[in-house]
Parts: structure tokens; C-alpha cells; sequence
């Protein structure tokens, strides 16, 4: 601006230190802040990782797929390897645990308890046959990946078996988990453990997707970051006095009637600065108003200004007032239709209705064309 008006005098006006809103407790009021700095919450990660694979129950063996390839393995000619055990494990399995089993077979028991034992034959099918499986098995040859696919198979079953269920079935985290145990037993696995690789790559993402990951850390990112912008409103909303009177302090100190520019909140506290001046019939002195990205007609049109009372026009020794919106701005607002009546202004005490010949009424719109950074 200095450049642009080169014989202009510009006076910043920072009030964020002084009149701005802060988290006084450091945002100790917001739940779930304390957990979302990091990700080493075993629960939240265990919670990710499964709404993960509920999403897509093959993500870990596809993961296992990438991470090896076929060139890099040492496979022994005329043995198996670690991968196609594992797979001829998978396709051993019986299919139908109704038929022949007693209830001294645990992994029957809990999905009879779950109601996903009707499912059971048809997931170990769908995997056995899935692409991403087959992948996985091909890069395995190590009995130390051997046992990270037996895990990856394990969950990835559970899963399906999950998915498909939906919202009908009511099943644990701990039956879930006995679940993947008993599995990974069966195919030669000796417990249930981290797929390190794995969980490296998907649990990231799977936090993303959780929805009280997500709730907490939007909810701590939204309150302590808003504090800077929803929070100034509703802290100027309460306590704006000091700002307005800041303002009209510095206004009165111009040696002539100044251009007041203010964006987005400051739009909003130069417009209340002004219009209860005039209202108490001692107006400020200002060649004109200009607000960008303001929310001051928004307020105006709930009756949330603390400058003008619901319904009311602008006050008589109101400035002449140019408002910038833009269409792309979802903080920007119309001024001109909340003041349709306003007569036009005879111009700010102290200058001459002629300095401002291009100004019809009281309030002037236009489209912003270039978006100011929020």
C-alpha cells in the first residue's frame, strides 16, 4: 500500500496480542487434546488399524505385497517357501467348523457367540482366491515374514468376516482379537503380534479415519487454532470495548480524516467503532470505511452488532462505506441489501461532499478481486 500511495501515511493497527483471544488454560477444556499430539495411544492405534481393515480387510497383505518383491527374495530351489505354507495352510483349513465340532473347540465358540460362523468358510475363500493374498505369499521366504503374513491372514479373515456382517452382529474387541489368536494358531502362527512393516505404513492412515481420532484432533486443532479466528469473535463478541476504543482513539489521533480499512474482524470493530460514535452523535472523523471479507451485514442481520441495534440503518454521520466481498470468501458478506434505505451521504465530518464524487449512497459494494490470505 505504502508503495502504491506513495505520499499516503499508513498506520498499522495490531490488536491481536492485546484485545486477540487466547486458551488461558492451554486448551485444557478440549477433550481428547491431551491424545491426539502423537500417535502412541495403544488403544487409538489399535482402533485406527481395525476401522482400517474394516474398510478394506486385504490393506495389510496388499502393504506385504509392495513391500517385498520376487528379485529380492531367496528362494531355495525345489522347496517350499515360507509363503506357500503359509498358503497351503489357508487352503486346509476346513470350511464348515458346524459340522463334526464339539464345544471343546474354542475358535467355534466365539463365532457361533459372535454370529459370524455362517460367514467363516466363505472368507477363508475369499481370501485364498483374492490377488493380494496370492501376492503376499509370493514375496514371503523367510520364517520371520512367514510369521508377519500368518497375523496379516489372521486379521485380514476377521475382517471379512466383520465387513460383511455390518451392524448385525455384535462382537468384542477382546472376541475379535481371541478371534485373529485362534486363526494365526491354525495356520502354524504361535500368537497373535504387530505386522511391524505394516503397521509402519497403514497407521497413519487408519488414524485419519477414526472417528474419535479425527473428532479429537479437529475438535483441538478447530478450538485452538479458532482461538485466533472464531475465538477473537466470540472474545470481541463479550469484550470488545477496548478494542473499539483503541480504535477510535488511533482514528481521532489522524491529523486529518483518515481511510479505515479493515478486514474480516477488524471490519467488523471499525464498522461498531464508528457507528456508536455517530449514534452518540460525536462522529469520527473518517474520510472512509472500507471493510474486506467482512462478517459486520452477517451480525448486523441477526442483531449480533454492538454497534447497531437489530433492524436499524446506519446512523446520520456514518462514513461513506465501500465494502469488498468475494464470492470465493465463505467469511464474506453483502452489505448493500441489509441497508437498502440509507440515504446518500453528505461525507464524513470534515471533508467536502465533492472529495467523494464516485460515492452514490452510503454504502458501496464491490466484488474483491484479488482474495486477501485469511
Amino acid at each position: 500500500m505504502e508503495q502504491r500511495f506513495r505520499d499516503a501515511d499508513v498506520v498499522p493497527c495490531y490488536w491481536g496480542d492485546a484485545f486477540g483471544s487466547s486458551l488461558g488454560a492451554g486448551g485444557a477444556s478440549i477433550p481428547g487434546a491431551a491424545t491426539t499430539r502423537g500417535t502412541g495411544d495403544p488403544e487409538e492405534a489399535d482402533a485406527a488399524e481395525w476401522l482400517l481393515l474394516l474398510t478394506d480387510p486385504l490393506c495389510e497383505l496388499r502393504v506385504l505385497g509392495a513391500l517385498g518383491t520376487t528379485e529380492d527374495a531367496l528362494a531355495m530351489p525345489g522347496l517350499r517357501s515360507a509363503g506357500e505354507r503359509v498358503a497351503d495352510g489357508l487352503r486346509t483349513l476346513p470350511r464348515d467348523l458346524s459340522r463334526g465340532a464339539g464345544d471343546e473347540d474354542e475358535l467355534t465358540r466365539v463365532l457361533q457367540d459372535t454370529g459370524l460362523l455362517d460367514g467363516y468358510g466363505g472368507a477363508l475363500d475369499d481370501l485364498a482366491d483374492s490377488d493380494e493374498f496370492r501376492d503376499a505369499c509370493a514375496v514371503v521366504q523367510d520364517d520371520v515374514s512367514a510369521a508377519e503374513l500368518t497375523t496379516a491372514v489372521s486379521r485380514a479373515v476377521v475382517a471379512l468376516l466383520l465387513a460383511g456382517a455390518g451392524e448385525a452382529v455384535i462382537c468384542t474387541g477382546d472376541e475379535r482379537d481371541q478371534m485373529v489368536d485362534l486363526l494365526s494358531g491354525r495356520l502354524g502362527g504361535t500368537a497373535r503380534g504387530a505386522v511391524l512393516r505394516v503397521s509402519g505404513v497403514l497407521l497413519k492412515l487408519g488414524q485419519r479415519l477414526t472417528p474419535q481420532s479425527v473428532l479429537d484432533r479437529k475438535r483441538g486443532e478447530a478450538t485452538s487454532a479458532g482461538a485466533s479466528a472464531v475465538g477473537d469473535i466470540l472474545r470481541y463478541q463479550a469484550r470488545g470495548g477496548p478494542l473499539r476504543d483503541h480504535l477510535a482513539q488511533l482514528i481521532a489521533r489522524s491529523p486529518e480524516p483518515p481511510v479505515v480499512i479493515g478486514h474480516s474482524l477488524g471490519g467488523i470493530a471499525a464498522f461498531d467503532a464508528l457507528a456508536l460514535a455517530a449514534i452518540r452523535q460525536e462522529p469520527l472523523s473518517v474520510r472512509l470505511l472500507v471493510t474486506v471479507g467482512s462478517q459486520a451485514p452477517f451480525l448486523h442481520e441477526l442483531g449480533a452488532l454492538a454497534g447497531l441495534p437489530p433492524g436499524a440503518t446506519l446512523p446520520p454521520g456514518f462514513p461513506q462505506w465501500l465494502n469488498i466481498y468475494d464470492r470465493r470468501d465463505l467469511l464474506s458478506y453483502l452489505a448493500s441489501p441489509v441497508f437498502p434505505g440509507d440515504p446518500p451521504g453528505d461525507g464524513p465530518r470534515g471533508t467536502q461532499p465533492s472529495a467523494l464524487p464516485h460515492v452514490a449512497q452510503r454504502v458501496l459494494e464491490t466484488r474483491q478481486r484479488i482474495r486477501p490470505d485469511r
